[in-house]
């Protein structure tokens, strides 16, 4: 069973905390979490929140208790087992890398020790799970940057950056959907809109969702660019398995296992096998919880409380603690 600790948000909104270690499998842990309650919901539940290591429960406390949804919360979870494999939906984001839209690519590949080529064949190398969405609407926080180009911020952050601008801060990488200032390397720029508030879904991809970045021409950025501003242009959007590296130059090309994933039933994405690995997280799970259900016996008190104060997570990785800076 895999294990997690229950901490009041509120007085109208209770957090799962499945870990303080950003990773694919807490991710699939909490992916899980919210798809199974999702598919059998608690009468007064409003909202799922993901985030990078837990889910945020919104509820109306004049529907259900916190008593009573932490109740429910513990027994539809009970055996959750993390969402790690299977089929996944992937965007396709066009981008074109280096020159006036990646002002910073030569200072990636500089610290990399390679190529601006090669830093552009890694990055669009394979595809990207979106752990979570925050800052900006549609800003995607990106896990599995390779460690090759794992980058500093900048030392002094822009006061502007373009919409569409994709960029590296430290162990992440992601595109800024909107005008902003901000510190990451910039190396290339998208002509998509991540964020629409005209489009039917203002946001292109959910948290659980993977990206793949595919290299184009500027010839080809200006052609999108004027398809996007007349409202003919559709990003590509398929369901593949995901997590295998492509070879550089094919990344727009991938589609082994696509046709036969097309085929699979959405349950196929859901159901998958407990494995030895699987069983570790659990287990590794339910022992930083440990301890969980002597603290919630004093639950409804913490929940009356007019303010909760935030307790840090212990031995938090350096890069998982300012992930969330750009």
């Amino acid at each position: 069973m895999a294990g997690f600790n229950i901490t009041v948000a509120g007085d109208s909104a209770i957090n799962l905390e499945f870990g303080n270690v950003i990773s694919e499998k807490t991710n699939g842990l909490i992916r899980a979490a919210a798809q199974t309650l999702e598919a059998d919901p608690i009468n007064g539940v409003v909202e799922f929140v993901p985030t990078f290591c837990s889910l945020m429960v919104v509820y109306d406390p004049c529907v259900v208790g916190y008593d009573e949804l932490t109740s429910q919360v513990r027994g539809k979870l009970r055996g959750l087992v993390a969402t790690t494999g299977g089929i996944h939906r992937v965007v396709k984001i066009p981008v074109c890398y280096g020159g006036d839209f990646g002002p910073d690519l030569s200072d990636v590949a500089e610290h990399a020790g390679m190529s601006a080529e090669e830093v552009i064949a890694i990055h669009s190398g394979h595809d990207y799970l979106i752990d979570m969405l925050g800052f900006l609407p549609g800003f995607a926080y990106l896990g599995g940057l390779d460690e090759r180009l794992h980058t500093p911020r900048l030392a002094t952050p822009r006061t502007r950056i373009e919409p569409g601008a994709v960029g590296i801060g430290g162990a992440q990488t992601g595109i800024y959907p909107l005008a902003s200032p901000g510190g990451w390397r910039i190396i290339g720029r998208t002509p998509v809109r991540p964020y629409d508030p005209d489009r039917e879904s203002p946001i292109l991809y959910a948290a659980g969702d993977y990206l793949r970045f595919v290299p184009i021409t500027p010839q080809e950025f200006s052609l999108i660019e004027t398809q996007v501003e007349s409202g003919t242009y559709e990003c590509e959007i398929v369901k593949g398995r995901a997590t295998t590296p492509v070879q550089a130059g094919t990344a727009g090309e991938r589609s082994e296992g696509c046709e036969a994933s097309e085929r699979s039933s959405a349950d196929d994405a859901i159901a998958v096998p407990q494995t030895e690995s699987d069983n570790d997280q659990a287990a590794d799970s339910a022992a930083w919880s440990e301890g969980c259900e002597a603290s919630e016996r004093n639950a409804s008190e913490r929940a009356a409380a007019p303010q909760v104060d935030a307790v840090p997570q212990a031995n938090q990785k350096e890069e998982d603690e300012d992930a969330l800076w750009v």
